[in-house]
């Protein structure tokens, strides 16, 4: 099966999607961006492939008359046992890893005394990771092996007598080794196992069951040809593309939130490094934009700067903020200067839910002001990115857009992080058919 391939490699996260001939999204892919990109990029990639599979999964059950009433919760099921499946894989490919470099330390046997225990604990832990109705802090392995393993480490560096700094350097040695990689010879197997699991807890016949079995292989064992990419985001110039192949962030935000909302005139992207304010037309092409290019103030990394210097999740900071009864009126959103006033404001007395409405109150001011010289908001307006699932951040904007411009219809995507890459998606089959274009007119047949 052809498909075509995004990939938005920002600053914190790196985004891939992969759609049909029709422009129609099969999967997604998301991991934390780091130094090395083409990591990164790598594991969004496998990561929107096998989610791909699992949507050609649902496609098959949706054609099959006796299974397509429970295809939702049959693939919910398969999903959080393959999950499950994958998590245990990776864990023991990271003890692996470790152990290896654990044997070339000073004192091995210490340290294999230390992983013993502390790996002895993250299995004990990874049972309940992924059962019904869980919501792990993080989606990423890198992010919850990592807390598991750091939390172990600190004590068991305590009665192993071994640093707790050589634990972690073990640790950081192997996780880029192991990170979200599933050799394809393997992901037969999980995907059959996750789906034994699910089966064993739904009740349905072994006709049914049989059915079943028979889809997965045959979606395992399909071809996914990797068409065309296009690539996009803040780390673009790292990924391996010829320069036709690459296209602009602003280019891809238009077009990805002119195909999830064709009303869309006005667009609002704010990532972890920059904010864009872009105006198109109704074929989703980009008429004129403004940017904050000098600085991360207001963006997403902003936003980690705060919750790491409260020590919240990110994810906790827009509920919190929504609970505020007088939001406090913040002067600046410099990245620099904010642990110092957030500080000063909690010294003297000022609760951290007012201190959070009044940050996203100002982020979104300062967004405001990119909107309005980019051209205003008309008619529909989509809000993109990953502040975009914020809902102190939604709210807040919902409100300046009102007061500036009167009621607008604002759009937000569930998956709103993944719009750059759908732009570069459709720039990918865009590009595939222009070339098979281009050719048939040199070859003198239609276009």
């Amino acid at each position: 099966m052809k498909c075509w391939v995004g990939i938005d490699l920002g600053s914190t996260t790196t985004k891939a999607l992969v759609v049909d001939d029709t422009g129609a999204v099969l999967g997604r892919g998301i991991t934390n961006s780091r130094s090395n990109y083409d990591v990164a990029c790598e594991i969004a990639r496998n990561e929107a492939f096998l989610d791909a599979r699992f949507t050609l999964f649902a496609r098959a059950l949706e054609r099959h008359t006796d299974l397509a009433a429970h295809a939702g919760l049959l693939i919910e099921s398969v999903r959080l046992a393959f999950r499950s499946e994958q998590h245990l894989y990776l864990l023991s490919e990271l003890e692996a890893q470790c152990r290896a470099f654990a044997a070339e330390l000073a004192d091995p046997r210490r340290a294999k005394a230390a992983l013993d225990e502390i790996f002895e604990g993250m299995r004990e832990v990874a049972a309940s990771l992924f059962e019904p109705g869980t919501k792990p802090r993080s989606d990423f392995f890198r992010d919850i092996a990592g807390s598991q393993y750091m939390s172990l480490a600190e004590g068991v560096a305590e009665t192993t007598k071994l640093p707790f700094e050589t634990l972690l350097g073990v640790y950081d040695k192997s996780i880029l080794a192991v990170e979200s990689h599933v050799p394809a010879s393997s992901l037969q197997d999980l995907i059959e196992r996750a789906l034994e699991v699910a089966l064993g807890s739904y009740r349905i016949s072994d006709a049914l069951k049989a059915d079943l079995r028979s889809a997965v292989q045959g979606v395992v064992e399909m071809q996914l040809v990797e068409t065309q990419t296009v690539g996009t985001g803040y780390g673009r110039a790292r990924l391996p593309f010829r320069k036709e192949f690459i296209r602009s962030e602003i280019l891809c935000h238009g077009l990805g939130a002119h195909a999830l909302f064709p009303g869309t005139r006005t667009v609002l992207d704010i990532g972890g490094q920059d904010t864009k304010a872009i105006q198109v037309d109704g074929r989703g092409v980009v008429t004129s934009f403004q940017m904050n290019d000098r600085c991360a103030a207001g963006c997403g990394r902003y936003l980690g700067y705060i919750a790491d210097e409260m020590n919240l999740g990110l994810h906790e900071l827009g509920p919190m903020a929504m609970c505020s009864r007088r939001p406090v009126r913040i002067n600046s959103t410099c990245t620099v200067f904010a642990g110092a006033e957030l500080r000063d404001r909690l010294a003297m007395g000022q609760r951290r839910e007012d201190i959070l409405a009044g940050l996203h109150r100002a982020i979104m001011l300062r967004a405001m002001s990119l909107i309005s010289r980019s051209g205003g908001v008309h008619e529909e307006f989509t809000f993109t990115g990953g502040v975009a699932k914020n809902e102190a951040a939604v709210s807040a904007l919902r409100q300046l857009v009102e007061e500036s411009f009167g009621e607008r219809t604002i759009n937000i995507s569930p998956d709103s992080i993944y719009t750059g890459a759908l732009g570069a998606a459709l720039f990918a089959v865009r590009e595939e058919f222009a070339e098979a274009g281009a050719v048939s007119m040199a070859a003198g047949g239609p276009a």
